[in-house]
């Protein structure tokens, strides 16, 4: 193996493995030389429903804009017809640019991922199901793209790769790309530690590095494991390779560094006044969006 891909996937072993493994490590050893919180400072299963439902929501979202902007740019080219679907699109015709255009999905879910973290940066009122909402848009929209950053250093076949390819990259700006794309996924998680916390709306569930870590398996970890088998539904039929491997290409990078870093957050500040959506309201969204993807987007919309 050349030497480039070893860094790689190295870099990515001590990045996606290593690196979580130790930050949680310290954080067990802190939280047993402090008393033990009380029970009752567990929040509640409706928190990690709540959760769950609309992380299924941003994936899905974040996935239809990632589509969106692969298809978008293509129709506006001249020769190429591309025709959207639920769990991918294709084109017809050629035209130099629509290698180039492979990129443009993750460079959009990039992009709404940034601009819902700066939102949540600000210092403004939302319900607690907004929170949640921009929270998991904000995860979702880094660690869709990210990742693919890191397989289009690997592989000139992918659709970065295939972006990558057409500005003439060479073999050490990939690899130049794909490590900065690995450096940037534990910062990116941990900088979501601290909206994470401003979920809960009792100061009592982030008071101690114990009670920060419990929240935060409560309210993120569980629901972003639950979630990643509840949006197969959506992206079938496909092979059962691209169903799965992508929604934990996007958890994966990402929510063991939040999971294994809760302990450490200061400054963080529970949303006392927060009001979350009702469970009803969020699963018929669910379900709406379900039936958009497979009434509407599976037989395949045409952008010609």
């Amino acid at each position: 193996m050349a030497a480039g891909p070893t860094w790689i996937l190295a870099t990515a072993a001590l990045t996606i493995i290593a690196g979580p493994l130790a930050l949680g490590f310290a954080g067990f050893i802190s939280a047993r030389t402090r008393n033990a919180a009380p029970t009752a400072t567990t929040p509640s299963w409706r928190l990690t429903a709540a959760s769950t439902l609309l992380y299924i929501l941003a994936f899905n979202l974040t996935f239809f804009i990632q589509e969106l902007f692969l298809v978008l740019p293509k129709a506006l080219t001249p020769g190429l017809r591309p025709t959207l679907y639920h769990n991918n699109h294709r084109w017809e015709g050629t035209n130099p640019l629509a290698a180039l255009f492979q990129g443009t999905g993750a460079l959009a879910t990039l992009a709404v991922g940034l601009f819902c973290l700066w939102l949540l940066q600000r210092p403004q009122q939302r319900s607690g199901g907004a929170r949640l909402l921009l929270f998991w848009m904000a995860y979702c929209g880094c660690f869709m793209a990210l990742p693919q950053v890191v397989i289009g250093a690997l592989s000139q076949g992918s659709d970065v790769g295939m972006a990558m390819g057409y500005l003439q990259l060479g073999a050490d700006a990939r690899v130049g790309a794909g490590l900065l794309a690995l450096g940037l996924m534990p910062l990116v998680a941990l900088r979501l530690r601290q909206p994470a916390l401003a979920i809960a709306d009792s100061p009592a569930f982030i008071a101690s590095p114990g009670t920060r870590t419990r929240f935060v398996f409560r309210a993120v970890t569980l629901p972003a494991l639950f979630a990643s088998a509840l949006v197969i539904p959506f992206r079938i039929p496909r092979e059962w390779l691209e169903v799965i491997v992508v929604p934990l290409l996007v958890v994966l990078p990402g929510i063991p560094w939040i999971q294994a870093g809760a302990w450490r957050t200061r400054g963080a500040a529970a949303n006392s006044a927060a009001t979350a959506w009702p469970l009803a309201y969020l699963f018929t969204a669910v379900v709406a969006l379900l039936l958009f993807f497979q009434l509407v987007l599976r037989p395949g919309l045409r952008f010609y």
